[in-house]
């Protein structure tokens, strides 16, 4: 079991250091932002929900911008520090930024159950 456990870590620091070397990402940094903006994510959701409730548009505003803010981070990390990333790259961050748009749409939409 230890050289699995071997193995695995191993294959990890070589992934982690082709990121920074070769594009630039800091994979440490990127999983930081990721799970730092987590709780952001859901309460900007929650008060969101709140506001959509209540008809309040000034906290709509704010909070689905603070939504999109916490759903674009870690990406908009890997654009602005990433260098030489394939073209591929590109679309991935677009569709997950988009998946989250879209999520979120969709969320809002549904009829509450009562």
């Amino acid at each position: 079991m230890d050289w699995l456990v071997h193995t695995v870590v191993t294959w990890l620091d070589a992934q982690m250091r082709v990121a920074r070397d070769q594009f630039g990402v800091n994979p440490v940094v990127f999983l930081v932002l990721l799970l730092g903006t987590s709780p952001l994510f859901y309460y900007a959701i929650y008060r969101m929900v709140r506001a959509i409730a209540t008809r309040k548009t000034n906290e709509i505003t704010v909070w689905s911008m603070l939504f999109l803010l916490a759903t674009a981070a870690p990406y908009l990390y890997v654009l602005v520090a990433g260098r030489n990333l394939p073209w591929w790259v590109y679309i991935i961050v677009a569709l997950l930024l988009g998946q989250g748009v879209y999520s979120l749409v969709r969320r809002l939409r549904r009829k509450p159950s009562s």
